[in-house]
């Protein structure tokens, strides 16, 4: 009998992606909502064309360089705040609802691991700086493959470590695009919805929809 397998996004599911702004309006200035919703917007775009045209840069390397269109876009920011957001973003700060969720798996007997476009390294630190370290497995990055979601290899990732079929395993995403993907490849889905946004990829549905990590 296996252990049941749930494997978690990291980043604007467990960790807060706009953290990093909130840490530093001062040096970011009034347009600050802006830049971060820029950044995370060109993060996500660089990794998908880069996949598609197999021109791999790692996800630090497309992080710095989203932050520096955004920053560009949005007027511009001073060396100082650069250097403290890309500092920040290693060190995101987790969601409420996340520790006491891993805690309830974990005391269940149930196995949690991140699988995530961020390197291992990245990830490994992120999981630390949030104190989430002994509630997760080591973490499976897209990285090792050389290609990001929603590529199918990168969820094999996690069946390949567990030995089960993948309708055996849960996942769970705040990012529509990767439930897709993961359903595409047959996981269990469920789209950590906290946002209220509106559902798109109809014939990829997410098996359940919850507002809080909290409901699983």
């Amino acid at each position: 009998m296996h252990q049941p397998v749930y494997v978690f996004d990291a980043y604007g599911t467990l960790l807060d992606v706009h953290s990093a702004v909130g840490r530093h309006r001062d040096l970011v200035g009034a347009r600050a909502d802006q830049l971060s919703a820029m950044w995370r917007t060109k993060q996500l775009e660089y990794t998908w064309t880069r996949s598609l045209m197999g021109a791999y840069r790692d996800f630090a390397a497309l992080t710095a360089e989203a932050l520096d269109f955004a920053s560009a876009s949005c007027g511009g920011i001073t060396a100082e705040a650069r250097a403290a957001l890309l500092g920040a973003y290693e060190t995101l700060d987790a969601y409420g609802d996340v520790a006491p969720m891993l805690r309830s798996l974990r005391g269940r007997g149930a196995r949690a691991v991140i699988l995530s476009n961020g390197t291992v390294a990245g990830l490994r630190l992120a999981a630390a700086s949030a104190g989430l370290q002994d509630l997760l497995d080591e973490p499976l990055s897209a990285d090792t493959l050389g290609c990001y979601k929603t590529a199918p290899a990168v969820y094999e990732l996690v069946t390949a470590r567990y030995g089960v079929p993948a309708d055996q395993v849960s996942f769970q995403s705040s990012n529509r695009w990767d439930i897709a993907g993961a359903a595409r490849f047959g996981f269990r889905t469920v789209w950590v919805n906290r946002s209220g946004a509106p559902d798109e990829y109809p014939d990829l549905p997410p098996g359940r929809i919850v507002t809080s990590l909290l409901d699983l």
